[in-house]
This record gives structure tokens, C-alpha cells and sequence, in this order.
């Protein structure tokens, strides 16, 4: 296999393994918002956590998906990013 999105393009044909990445969709999204907002404003894991009161260790947990942060965590890295946290449910695609 020459890239990992051939790879991953090829992984996900299989229904099982289909299925375990969308049920971890909503933890991949929130590592990537989180990842993108801290990037985007420069500032390094440990300059967030200078910022929130969250060891770097744990922020580097989270960004690697290794820990999963509560609620109350995601909102505290979200006011030290100067962000507002936004939650929502939407209609999930109809299932086969």
C-alpha cells in the first residue's frame, strides 16, 4: 500500500471495521478542533496548559487519543484557547 488513505480507503470497505471508526468519529472530531484551535493560535501543549490548569501531559494524552477528557475538561481547554465551547446533536445518517 503506497499512502495511508489508500490504506484507510481500503480498511473502511470492510463493515466492521466501518462501523468502530464512525463510533469514534465524535473523539477524532473533538482532538481535531482542540489540535487545530491551539495550532492556529501558535501556542505549544504547554502554554495551554499554563493557560487552563491541565497538565501538558494530559493535554498530550488527549490530542494522541489516549485519554478521554470530560466535559468539564473540554470546557476549561476551551476557555484557554478564548473559545466557546458549542455541543449539538444532529440527525444520524439512516443505517442499512
Amino acid at each position: 500500500m503506497s499512502s495511508y488513505k489508500e490504506y484507510k480507503e481500503k480498511a473502511l470497505q470492510n463493515a466492521e471495521v466501518k462501523e468502530e471508526y464512525d463510533a469514534l468519529q465524535p473523539e477524532y472530531d473533538i482532538i481535531q478542533a482542540m489540535i487545530s484551535a491551539r495550532v492556529n493560535q501558535n501556542l505549544t501543549q504547554k502554554e495551554l496548559s499554563e493557560r487552563t490548569g491541565i497538565t501538558q501531559a494530559d493535554i498530550s494524552r488527549i490530542e494522541n487519543g489516549t485519554r478521554n477528557p470530560s466535559l468539564s475538561m473540554v470546557k476549561r481547554l476551551a476557555e484557554g484557547l478564548g473559545m466557546q465551547l458549542k455541543l449539538e446533536f444532529i440527525p444520524a445518517p439512516a443505517k442499512r
